[in-house]
């Protein structure tokens, strides 16, 4: 085993030790104010619905060069990515949209 399979071990045990955290971390929080439990049970199931929507229009069309070795994508995984893709571009854009609000709103006051 080298040097870079021990960094590697060692980094997936911190990205779980993270993951871990930043998951039970603000429910032991939450527990003193119940209402800001339910803004994240909103947020999720928000998030959801998002990947949902974004799951329903995406295609399921795959590249022949997909479908074989290595890859062995399927059309349910092709459209199960693409829903992952459009999520993701709908919250950066509106991560974006977020941003230039909020600094044309600090720019005018």
């Amino acid at each position: 085993m080298d040097t870079y399979d021990i960094l590697l071990y060692g980094s997936y045990l911190l990205i779980a030790i993270g993951a871990f955290a930043s998951i039970v971390m603000p429910l032991i929080n939450s527990l003193n104010d119940p209402k800001s439990l339910l803004k994240t049970v909103v947020g999720i199931v928000g998030i959801l619905v998002l990947f949902f929507i974004a799951y329903s229009i995406s295609s399921d069309e795959v590249l022949p060069k997909f479908e074989a070795e290595p890859f062995n994508l399927t059309a349910d995984g092709s459209k199960l990515v693409g829903g992952m893709l459009i999520t993701t571009y709908v919250l950066a854009i509106a991560a974006l949209a977020g941003i230039v609000v909020t600094e044309l709103n600090k720019a005018i006051k």
